[in-house]
């Protein structure tokens, strides 16, 4: 979780504001033991940075899981991700 730690200690109200949006999103998916990929992560921090709009990461997710679907039933990673996103956006 400690991922968007540095957007907090920066100050910058705007990407301190969507650090602490992501780091809630993330938190309630390992509420039920999920885990976010590190391609989401990489994603947010774009978010973050004001690189990409939250519709363009949501496309850039679905894209990902399009081109590599994860084939292990156990490995709800793609679930994190994409749920991750929607309450970020909200």
């Amino acid at each position: 979780m400690d991922n968007f730690d540095e957007y907090l200690r920066q100050g910058e109200p705007n990407k301190a504001e969507k650090a602490k949006v992501w780091k809630t999103a993330i938190g309630l998916q390992q509420v039920d033991g999920l885990k976010p990929s590190e391609y989401l992560i990489a994603t947010a921090k774009q978010n973050i940075e004001g690189d990409i709009s939250i519709d363009e990461v949501k496309q850039r997710i679905d894209s990902y899981y399009e081109e590599s679907p994860v084939k292990d039933a156990k490995n709800r990673t793609e679930e994190a991700d994409k749920v991750s996103a929607r309450i970020a956006e909200i």
